[in-house]
């Protein structure tokens, strides 16, 4: 059997996160549409978008600086950078596995959300600078979230490097259900539906200004540059939620070895896990009614709450 070098296994993982990302939003997408009694669009129409705005012409508003093409550039930089610090198809660390943790790829995705709302406020166009205003708003809570999802993870398995988590959750069955865990996976989950514009307050398909944050930002891209923004929102939901799936909740069906017919199993494993999550994130979704948006800050509060319920719970006892 053939066996791939980790230097090919890599370079696999952050294919599959920028190639199966536009895929999974267009199931997502597809299902949300079922569930309001729509026909929808087709599950391949995230990449038929991304083809037809990278055969556009890239059109900047008058005064905006370099930085502004050069954010969505960053962005996906950023987001492609991740995948080499999580584990995607393998059991096993990879070679550039150890330039960073998780906590380092949670800097990366802040930097790249950070890159994104900069120039969407330097356009000076009112719905981008709204858009970006949220953003920074908002994510003053729900980054110390993460830190305090990373600093549980860190207690319980002594280190917090996300291979040693998916380890220590494979374990034994008594490990997913510690309560520290659970509430510390909870938090995660919150955090993933607010990052990724599915909380029941934002219309992340919509073109009312009410209640736009992730979608307002892009605004004034054009062309390329906006599909490099789409493309890279896409890679990174599917970032998010290969971090919960298997780092957090469910760890298995990666490859032990770099043997081909392992990897190619890790990788449909992979898309049938993010698929069922988003399936579930798009009921969620559609089962609660949109809320007024100084309600979100009620909705990520109660993420903090359960991070801090984790290790008040680790150090009473019930890590």
């Amino acid at each position: 059997m053939i066996e791939l070098s980790p230097v090919v296994i890599q370079i696999l993982q952050v294919l599959t996160i920028a190639c199966a990302g536009p895929g999974v939003s267009g199931v997502i997408a597809r299902v949300e549409a079922r569930l309001q009694g729509r026909r929808g669009p087709r599950i391949l129409q995230p990449y038929y978008d991304l083809g037809k705005l990278f055969g556009k012409e890239a059109i900047a508003p008058v005064g905006a600086g370099p930085f502004f093409l050069a954010a969505p550039i960053v962005a996906f930089a950023c987001y492609l950078t991740v995948p080499l610090l999580i584990p995607v198809l393998t059991t096993f660390g990879l070679p550039l596995g150890n330039m960073g943790d998780i906590l380092g790829g949670g800097f990366l995705l802040a930097l790249a959300s950070f890159v994104v709302a900069v120039a969407a406020a330097a356009t000076g166009d009112p719905y981008a600078q709204l858009g970006s205003s949220r953003a920074k708003t908002f994510a003053a809570i729900t980054e110390p979230v993460v830190l305090l999802v990373v600093f549980t993870v860190a207690v319980l398995t002594t280190t917090d490097l996300p291979y040693v988590l998916g380890a220590t959750v494979t374990s034994g069955p008594e490990q997913i259900i510690r309560p520290a865990h659970l509430l510390a996976s909870a938090a995660l989950f919150l955090v993933i539906l607010f990052e990724t514009g599915r909380i029941p307050v934002e219309t992340h398909t919509g073109t009312t200004e009410f209640g736009m944050i992730e979608e307002a930002r892009s605004f004034e891209h054009s062309g390329p540059y906006l599909a490099l923004l789409k493309w890279g929102s896409a890679a990174k939901q599917l970032i998010f939620y290969t971090i919960l799936i298997n780092v957090f909740v469910a760890p298995w069906g990666l490859a032990p070895s770099g043997r081909l017919d392992l990897v190619l199993l890790a990788i449909l494993a992979l898309i049938a896990k993010a698929i069922l999550l988003g399936v579930v994130v798009a009921v969620i979704d559609d089962t609660f009614a949109k809320l007024r948006l100084f309600k979100i800050t009620e909705f990520v509060a109660a993420a903090f709450l359960l991070a801090v319920l984790a290790i008040l719970t680790l150090y009473l006892g019930g890590g």
